[in-house]
Formats: C-alpha cells, structure tokens, sequence
C-alpha cells in the first residue's frame, strides 16, 4: 500500500481508495479524486509543503495531509 504523499515530482499513478471522514471525501471527490482515476505529481513544495497533482486536464494542490489519505498504485 502506497500513499500519495509518498510519490516524487514526475511520477504517476492510479487512485486505489480514498480513506477520509465524510466532509473531505467529499471534497476530494468533487476536485475529481475518484478510485481508479489516473493521476500524476507536479511539483513537491520544500519543508513537506503541498503537492501539486495533475488529475487529467485539472491541476490541485493539495496538503500533505489530505495526500495521507489517498492510496494508490505507481505505473
């Protein structure tokens, strides 16, 4: 099991389950975060800031704490 979070700048990767309370599942689906949604990072901000993921044509930023709660799987 892989997080967001831990991917680096350049990689992708595939949502495999999203594990939040309701308010931020939610959120993060209406942003386009879906189970089997292709994703890639963008950029990693220094000092573990946000992360910048791209999700199709739509960019998010996105804290390293919300990125904990979503699995995935590298391509």
């Amino acid at each position: 099991m892989q997080f967001l979070s831990q991917l680096k700048a350049g990689q992708q990767a595939v949502i495999s389950a999203i594990e939040a309370e309701e308010s931020l599942f939610h959120r993060l689906s209406a942003l386009g975060f879906r189970v089997g949604k292709p994703l890639s990072i963008m950029r990693r901000a220094s000092f573990n800031g946000p992360l910048h993921v791209r999700l199709g044509t739509t960019d998010v930023i996105l804290r390293v704490t919300e990125a904990n709660r979503i699995q995935i799987n590298a391509i």
